[in-house]
């Protein structure tokens, strides 16, 4: 019986599986082998520039990568869609089906070049455009068919190592757009000065198609060309359906207009110190608004361009609520190494001039020891060792806690540091988050109020939000995810006071009537440290609060330059272009721990806790929790003392009568309100008889009450008219003495300090200025003298 052969041809394919089979396997094997031998040359991480950010996603700062390269981070769900739309139906409308390659679009690409003899289409995937962009890292690019074929075998291992969503974002990331700016965020930022989210129609096609030839098509140099390339892009979308023609004739009417190439550089030391913080991160979203920064940035460069060289400036706008930082100029203008534009001085140790004075107040009223009207003396007096002076040498003899917190004057608040304690109030400032900074081996002294100390603009700016945050202080957030540390500072009662006090001060140039109507209440304070090297302002409204600095950087004095002249016009400037909320310019509800009663001085206390006699002047103060002090007991002063001052006297001559009189006496009980010695040069005539004791009876025994100490001045007599000598064009020299005391004494012209001799030593000075001049000599005991005189032209 015959059996039938099997047809040839399936007898041949039946030969042939074996080989077919182990050939397969063959093939993946090599393949798998060069994979293993040549990696695709990914990168180890994605290696983009640094990117700082506004709290709005505008980029403020970028840094470089290591090859110089700006390159920003980017992902499908970052870019518009009509960017995307643009780049796949214009460069790969299979991108998400082809598996690397495209044969259809490679042999479309061959047939044009032998007909034309050149390249039409280049026929690459996105996937091999990415393979070409990593290779060209490392290899020089050449257009060669092995260089093709390799770019055909990298693209395949991308496409098994790699997603395709990773290998879309490789593309919008490094994808070359001329010059050393590569990726589609950087490129829009670049050239368009906007994200790559917000892109327009024709915005999208320019950015997709400028790949395909960077240097030719810039925008910044080849705007024509760049423009005939993107309606190429344009019109293929139209073509396609994509875009409707309409949407389309629209989009080229936009002319390609690019800005000049540069990169974006605004809070740059504010970028430089986040990029420090957090090295690793590829973008950095700050919580600073973009377009106050600019704005800002522009005014602090106008307001002090005229500042002598070497001047620099800072300074700090916060969110009250958040602590955010909504502003940071760190310097002047950046990179001016002239005015050391690279030294951040938001962060800078400087001294704080009379900046921390609010605080002292605050404290001084938490503790019950002042009210807002309490009775201080600005006069000369000594603590110690040492003696501090005002600003302007001058003296106001009976001041307001809050009068004298306005004018910021030297002595009330040493005397109140004094009575409170430098270490007790450097701590609670340290609490608040206000770190200070003693030069190395020195302790908290009384120096510190008036800026005998360190301390950094931010911290400031932190602590002096508490004014508007109920006394609670905290520490500034540069980003989002900064941790928010609140400390309590003041109590809610005795931060309103403070901030009511500092409310009340006029702006410079404005009356205190002055009707603020919608201008955002502010509440300021100014200082400016020893030597004119540092000029502060720093203050207030609900919402926000602002710091600025003025300065220079190497420490060296900036003579005229202070706080109220150089920086307060700056804040205020400030304020008036932040965003206003309705709160800002009315007036806050009172705690329910202040209240404002009538007191009387020289005491003190309530107005109704003494009689009508004793009350020489009235006045409504803001107290802390029912709490009414009185005037603080005078330090040392033997001549006499404030107080109610109760004594006898003979009711029918009006003299004072003590316990032992060798007559007899018809006696009455009298009481006086006393003023503190220190105050007495400023006080009127009748308020010094008011406050004086009645001469003793000669037949009474001294009760101790009398002054111990009685000045007078020799070299002048009251009333004395000064001329110079005829022909003469120099001032009168006078040789001037204290008699009556071996203290200290201090020598006040017209309420400003001039000198200070010791006992009897002598007073050498010319007095040359015509007018009407008061003379006065105040001594450490209380005692005092004081005349007239004049000096004619």
């Amino acid at each position: 019986m015959s059996h039938s052969s099997p047809p040839p041809a399936r007898a041949r394919i039946r030969r042939l599986l074996p080989w077919l089979r182990w050939g397969t396997v063959a093939l993946l094997s090599s393949l798998l082998l060069l994979d293993l031998i040549f990696p695709p040359q990914l990168p180890k991480a994605r290696d983009t520039s640094t990117l700082v950010v506004a709290r709005d996603g505008t980029p403020l700062r970028a840094f470089a990568d290591a090859d110089g390269v700006w390159r920003y981070p980017a992902t499908p769900e970052t870019v518009s869609p009509l960017y995307l739309d643009a780049l796949l139906n214009y460069e790969d409308r299979w991108f998400w089906r082809h598996p690397g390659v495209n044969p259809v679009a490679l042999l479309r690409a061959g047939r044009q070049m032998l007909g034309s003899g050149e390249v039409v289409s280049g026929g690459s995937t996105l996937t091999m455009q990415v393979a070409r962009i990593l290779d060209s890292k490392r290899t020089r690019h050449t257009r060669t068919p092995f260089r093709k074929l390799r770019q055909i075998l990298r693209a395949i291992q991308l496409e098994a190592h790699l997603s395709k969503r990773e290998i879309l974002i490789l593309y919008l990331e490094r994808a070359p757009f001329g010059g050393t700016i590569e990726g589609v965020e950087a490129a829009s930022w670049a050239y368009l000065g906007k994200p790559a989210s917000r892109l327009s129609k024709a915005e999208a096609a320019l950015l997709a198609v400028l790949p395909q030839s960077p240097s030719r098509r810039r925008p910044d140099r080849h705007p024509e060309a760049a423009q005939v390339a993107r309606d190429k892009v344009l019109d293929r979308m139209a073509t396609l359906g994509v875009w409707s023609r309409a949407e389309v004739d629209d989009a080229r009417i936009e002319s390609v207009v690019s800005r000049q190439l540069q990169s974006p550089l605004s809070a740059a030391l504010l970028a430089q110190r986040l990029r420090v913080a957090h090295p690793k991160a590829e973008r950095i979203t700050s919580t600073i608004d973009a377009n106050l920064q600019r704005t800002l940035e522009e005014r602090v460069t106008s307001y002090f361009s005229n500042l002598p060289e070497r001047t620099s400036a800072a300074l700090l706008v916060i969110d009250n609520d958040t602590m955010e930082a909504r502003a940071y100029v760190g310097s002047l203008r950046f990179g001016d190494k002239e005015r050391l534009g690279h030294v951040d001085m938001v962060q800078a140790w400087r001294s704080p001039g009379s900046t921390l004075k609010p605080f002292l107040y605050g404290m001084a009223i938490d503790d019950g020891m002042i009210h807002s009207e309490s009775l201080l003396v600005d006069a000369p007096q000594s603590f110690g060792d040492y003696r501090p002076g005002n600003f302007g040498a001058s003296f106001n003899g009976p001041v307001s806690a809050a009068h004298a917190l306005r004018l910021s004057l030297n002595v009330p608040a040493v005397d109140l540091l004094d009575r409170i304690g430098p270490h007790r109030f450097a701590a609670r400032i340290d609490h608040a988050g206000i770190a200070l900074k003693f030069p190395q081996g020195s302790k908290p002294n009384l120096a510190l109020i008036l800026g005998g100390t360190g301390a950094r603009l931010e911290d400031l700016v932190g602590a002096h939000a508490a004014f508007n945050r109920n006394g609670i202080a905290g520490r500034v957030r540069y980003t989002p995810g900064d941790p928010k540390i609140d400390r309590r500072v003041l109590s809610p009662g005795a931060a309103w006071i403070v901030r009511e006090i500092l409310e009340s001060n006029p702006r410079p140039g404005e009356l205190e009537q002055y009707d603020r109507g919608s201008r955002p209440r502010v509440a300021w304070k100014t200082g400016t440290s020893y030597g004119f090297r540092d000029a502060w302002a720093v203050g207030g409204t609900r919402r926000y609060t602002v710091g600025v600095w003025v300065g220079r950087p190497d420490g060296t004095p900036l003579p005229g330059q202070y706080g109220a002249l150089t920086a307060l016009p700056l804040l205020f400037e400030v304020v008036d272009s932040l965003p206003a909320g309705t709160r800002d310019a009315s007036p806050s509800r009172v705690p329910a721990t202040v209240a404002e009663i009538d007191i009387c001085w020289p005491l003190g206390i309530a107005a109704d806790s003494v009689p009508a006699a004793l009350c020489q002047r009235r006045m409504k103060a803001w107290t802390l929790d029912g709490a009414v002090p009185p005037t603080f007991a005078e330090r040392g002063a033997r001549l006499w003392h404030a107080g109610r001052e109760r004594f006898e006297i003979d009711a029918d001559s009006g003299e004072r009568i003590s316990a032992v009189c060798s007559l007899p006496h018809r006696a009455e009980t009298v009481e006086i309100a006393r003023w503190p010695a220190l105050a007495s040069p400023w006080l009127s005539a009748e308020t010094r008889r008011a406050s004086t004791l009645p001469r003793l009876a000669d037949d009474c025994m001294a009760d101790g009450r009398d002054a111990s100490e009685e000045l007078r001045i020799e070299g002048l007599n009251d009333g004395a008219t000064l001329v110079r000598a005829p022909g003469s064009e120099h001032a009168v020299r006078l040789s001037l003495r204290a008699l009556g005391t071996d203290r200290d004494v201090q020598w006040l012209l017209d309420g400003r300090w001039i000198a200070e001799t010791e006992g009897r030593q002598s007073l050498i000075r010319d007095f040359g200025d015509p007018g009407e001049h008061t003379l006065t000599a105040l001594a450490d005991s209380g005692a005092w003298t004081q005349l007239e005189f004049r000096v004619l032209e």
